[in-house]
Formats: structure tokens, sequence, C-alpha cells
């Protein structure tokens, strides 16, 4: 079974708030339900709150599908990240979500606008290693407290290019499982449907993104920030004209490997440019047609502890 999420950060960018200003996460969750999708992922200007949120949420009759978590595990230790997300996964786990996305953020440049994105960090891959042992026994707490580390490979950050993924998974216990974003595998140039093949068993998550591939390039060539890149318009939604990826391949591998879970839209854009009503719309309408091609069958409500 597959459901269909959305982040609302084409409504509500946490990381560049001037860019959405115009738009409340109260109008991203009804147009978001409109649309179809029967699952938000977390942003920052939801109620924190366990019960405000869930309040929230049922509110607009959409699940919890997962949602960002800034990981500083590089320079705590285990015992201190493990306090520092417990409010976190003690929230996902209370609301039934699929997955906590972990993403290592002490030294990412992802959020630095003056900052090129080439400038990321790039680690030797013993030092990856070293990483995963850690990130392993995380995973491991958190899986006793019952709840999934998605870990998510992005732009910016130590983990963005094939190598890094392949060095993490690698590294890592299966308690650590791969939060899967077309978007950014293909922006850092990694290999977007041979990830799939090589690391389907340890998916657990999905993010659908597209991207422009002339804008990523000039990113690239000139050095941008990775938030310059993004208001260039360097990603997109799936079923847009102007994206690259091929999503009815992508599609068919998550098929055939029997995915079952949640596919999410996080595709941030200028929405002066996208308007975020329209283009999520031709991203759902896009994923539930292929969905529908490749025979895996779309919930149509949000599933209990989906």
């Amino acid at each position: 079974m597959i459901h269909i999420g959305i982040s609302p950060i084409a409504w509500q960018n946490d990381d560049l708030p001037d860019l959405t200003a115009a738009y409340t996460m109260e109008q991203a969750l009804q147009e978001a339900r409109e649309i179809g999708f029967t699952g938000v992922e977390r942003g920052r200007r939801m109620p924190q709150d366990t019960a405000g949120l869930r309040a929230y949420l049922d509110r607009y009759d959409i699940a919890l599908c997962g949602g960002w978590c800034s990981g500083n595990l590089m320079v705590n230790s285990v015992a201190e990240e493990i306090e520092a997300v417990r409010a976190q996964v003690e929230q996902f786990v209370d609301l039934r979500a699929p997955c906590l996305v972990y993403a290592e953020c002490s030294n990412t440049v992802q959020g630095q606008q003056g900052t090129s994105v080439n400038d990321r960090p790039k680690l030797h891959r013993d030092k990856i290693t070293a990483y995963a042992s850690r990130l392993s026994e995380l995973a491991k707490w958190m899986a006793d407290e019952g709840m999934t580390l998605a870990y998510h490979h992005h732009m910016g950050s130590m983990i963005e290019d094939q190598d890094d993924v392949d060095a993490l998974m690698d590294g890592s216990s299966p308690e650590v499982t791969l939060l899967y974003d077309t978007g950014h595998i293909a922006f850092g140039g990694a290999d977007v449907l041979g990830t799939l093949d090589k690391w389907g068993d340890r998916i657990r998550h999905v993010h659908y993104k597209d991207v422009r591939a002339d804008v990523a390039a000039q990113a690239r060539t000139h050095g941008w920030s990775f938030l310059d890149a993004v208001i260039a318009g360097a990603f997109t939604v799936p079923g847009d004209q102007g994206g690259s990826i091929d999503f009815a391949a992508v599609t068919d591998r998550l098929a055939g490997m029997g995915y079952d879970g949640w596919i999410v839209v996080e595709a941030e854009q200028d929405p002066a440019k996208a308007p975020p009503f329209e283009y999520s719309r031709i991203g759902y309408d896009h994923i539930a047609a292929l969905c529908k091609a490749a025979g895996l069958v779309v919930a149509a409500r949000p599933g209990a502890g989906a």
C-alpha cells in the first residue's frame, strides 16, 4: 500500500521564511488535503506539543508522515544525542509517524546562504564509517522505542554524493534506514536508479523531488549556495515538464522491490514562480498515475499507523 504525503515546505519554507511569507501553515494543510494528500511531514510552524499537534492534524484529517530532525552526532556523544532527540521520538511514536527523518547538521552548509553548496564538508570514508557506527547505536535505541531512523542524504551536508551514501550504509547496521530523496540524489551527482537497486532493502521512506538539471548545473558552476539554488528553481515537483528525473522508472523499481510506505512530495520553490496549490496538485496527480501504472495501490485516507 502506498500513501502519498507532502512536506509543507512549498507553502512554508522554514529556511527561507520570507520566500513564503504570503502563505500560512493552515493553508498548506487545507490545500494539501483538498488535493488528495493523506499525510504531511511536520513543519516548524505547527504546534510543537504532542496534544496540540494531534488536534491540529485531526482538524485537517491528515496524518503525520514523518518530519525533519537536525542531528548533531558529530559533536555529541550517543547518550547526549539520545537526550536531544528523545522528545521528538516520543512525539512521533505517539502520533504513529512512520519514521524520523534524521540528518547530520552540526557541520552542514545547507542553511548558509553565503556559502557555496560546493564547499560542503567532504569526509574520508573511514570517518563516515566511524560516524555510521555511532549512528547505528542511535538508530537501535530509536527502534527499541518504536521509531525508525531514516537518514536523509542532503545537499550541502557531509552525506551528499554516492560515495557518502554507500559509506554510510555499508558502515551502519540495518536499523539505520535510508530516506531515498530523488532530488538530492540527482543534484548530488549520485545514481538515482542505482541507489534504489543497491540499497532498496534499507529504504523505508521516499521523497519525490525533481531537479531542473540546467539550474543545478549553474549552481555548481557558479558556486551558488543551496538556498540560492532553491530560489533559482533547482527543484520542482514530479510531473513538471522542466524536471529531469524518470519517475516512471523509479516507481517501477519501487513496485518491483515491494515498497510499502509513504511517497512524499517535497519540492521547495519560489511560490511566485510555482504556486504551491497548482504545483502540488501536479505532483500528486503524477504520482497517483505512476503508481496505478506500476500496479501500486494508493491509500485514499490516512491509515492508522501509516
